[in-house]
């Protein structure tokens, strides 16, 4: 059987020009980096503008498992079935960090036959925009660190900075440091943090702004510190705004690459949804939306994150209505969520599926609070039974979802064209209501127990101390009004990894918040979950070699 990166390897690709052409791009919209790789120039965009909007799907899953979900691999799988019943359709994905493809999850560019390519490209540099937001969130860090070392004219309160630098990799030995070591000409010694590149304010800002100028809005009124009587510092205070946008210039441009079978794939952001807001850019999307019939979108990590986020997130702030919404289970995660050891996942077992599928039912009630038509999709083992399978369909369709199986791994677009012809059924037939879960006039507090409660099915929340400390101080600086992003364990509905199936009652305990104000939300920590990754015990980074020319070794 030939590895995901041997099939993306094999693939005879179009020239991006050709692929571009499909959806009426014409040679001057593009700005190429090489023969398969471009981005979408400003001109481009801005002609785009007074075009009707196509449909709009969003792929999510259940809780992700050790086994696999193939999320990514289902939208790109369900974007080639469309093409194949004759629906122009145009993926919008994220781009991967080179954390998780050198750490454990791997990348980000789907499998089997239902990739996005060149993937090489895809999971490690790409176009350069990860580099370019570390770079710029470093350059404020060093900006915030010279302004105090250059006479504090702000009167910062060094015990008061919270912005953190970045690196996209995951280095766990980075989470908590100390700068300014040394001489005094080399700073003011304090203890610093870094986070990883797609935690990054500025990649959720990036990935929220319309435009160059609302980007460098955004920017501006990043807060980085507090002073010495309790007053916000922001970037726009320490005038780093104008730098920052020039480091971004590029990267605010969305990227277009293609599909093994050449649909036309717009990959751009990448903040991961346990820790940030978990979509593609808001740019990309609407691109998408503008150029194709269908656009199909996927959220980070199960429905309790990225799709939450998406729907109470970006949708809210971007204007953006989904009209389907795709949610991806597999028989061998229901069973893992029943409680089957990952080396048993291939043998049937109906009584732990009955026993897992718990978890696809909360999932499903979740995204039925948003008034958005559904499709469950079962991404289909060659180890499935067919008993198995039936009882799934049995119970999706009596929580009223229509289902579908996909074997877009094995088959690519062909493969899908069975969830293809479902979402099209849905998208003809019924009419979306969507509503965020909340609305803005809540306090910080009571959006977090809505979504702590509705979503994640706790019985209660609890603070530390320095939560309630910031919650209050956010409410008095006039913030309460910004919709909150739960950073929260993905393997779990509740902030508890272990706690797997569909867990009640529990307390989701709250240890941190932070404001990203740039960004236009407020992050709350809950569990144990870290900003900053660490490496497995063996990292895939292991594997991973060039041997005649060629990367080997990545999936």
């Amino acid at each position: 059987m030939l590895s995901d990166i041997e099939i993306a390897q094999q693939c005879k690709m179009e020239p991006i020009g050709k692929v571009a052409s499909g959806i009426g791009l014409d040679p001057d919209d593009l700005e190429l980096y090489g023969k398969y790789k471009a981005k979408l120039s400003d001109e481009a965009l801005q002609k785009l503008e007074g075009k009707e909007d196509g449909k709009l799907v969003l792929v999510t899953a259940v809780n992700p498992t050790p086994a696999g979900e193939g999320k990514t691999t289902t939208s790109i799988g369900l974007a080639q079935g469309l093409w194949k019943l004759n629906k122009k359709a145009v993926l919008a994905l994220r781009e991967p960090s080179l954390g998780p493809c050198f750490g454990i999850k791997g990348g980000a560019a789907g499998g089997g036959y239902a990739q996005v390519v060149p993937m090489e490209d895809l999971n490690l540099h790409f176009t350069g925009d990860f580099h370019a937001i570390t770079s710029a969130n470093n350059l404020l860090a060093a900006m915030l660190d010279n302004h105090i070392h250059q006479g504090n004219q702000l009167d910062i309160d060094t015990r008061q900075v919270v912005w953190k630098r970045c690196e996209d990799m995951n280095d766990r030995a980075l989470r908590n440091v100390v700068v300014g070591l040394g001489n005094k000409a080399d700073g003011f010694v304090r203890e610093d943090h870094f986070v990883i590149t797609v935690a990054s304010e500025i990649m959720a800002v990036l990935c929220l702004a319309a435009d160059m100028d609302d980007l460098k809005a955004r920017l501006s009124r990043m807060i980085v510190a507090y002073t010495r009587k309790g007053d916000p510092v922001t970037a726009g205070d320490l005038n780093a705004t104008g730098a920052m946008a020039a480091l971004l210039k590029d990267a605010l441009k969305p990227n277009l690459i293609q599909t093994l079978e050449h649909t036309p794939a717009i990959v751009h952001g990448g903040p991961f949804a346990n820790i940030a807001h978990g979509c593609n850019s808001v740019r990309a999307t609407k691109a998408a939306l503008k150029l194709g019939d269908i656009t199909v979108t996927e959220a980070g990590f199960g429905a309790d994150l990225g799709a939450e986020k998406f729907l109470d997130i970006k949708c809210r702030m971007a204007g953006l209505k989904p009209d389907c919404v795709v949610l991806v289970a597999t028989v061998r995660a229901l069973k893992y969520n029943g409680g089957v050891p990952k080396a048993d996942l291939s043998e049937p077992n109906l009584e732990a599926l009955k026993k897992g599928i718990c978890n696809l039912e909360k999932h499903i009630e979740n995204i039925q609070k948003y008034g958005v038509p559904m499709v469950v999709t079962l991404n289909r083992f060659v180890t499935d039974t067919d008993e198995e399978l039936a009882y799934v369909e049995k119970v999706v369709k009596e929580k009223g979802c229509e289902f579908a199986l996909s074997e877009v791994w094995e088959k690519g677009g062909e493969g899908g064209k069975e969830l293809a012809q479902k979402v099209i059924d849905t998208l003809e037939t019924r009419e979306s209501n969507f509503a965020p879960l909340y609305s803005d006039d809540l306090s910080l507090k009571e959006k977090i127990e809505k979504v702590a409660t509705e979503i994640y099915g706790a019985g209660d929340v609890s603070y530390s101390q320095g939560a309630l400390k910031e919650l209050k101080r956010l409410e008095d600086l006039g913030l309460g009004n910004l919709p909150v992003c739960m950073a929260k364990t993905q393997y779990s509905l509740s902030d508890n990894e272990k706690a797997l199936g569909r867990p009640t009652g529990f307390t989701l305990n709250v240890r941190d918040v932070y404001p990203s104000t740039g960004a236009g939300f407020v992050v709350a920590i809950t569990g144990s979950i870290m900003t900053m990754p660490g490496l497995p015990k063996v990292p895939s980074a292991n594997s991973i070699d060039v041997v005649d020319g060629k990367i080997v070794g990545l999936f």
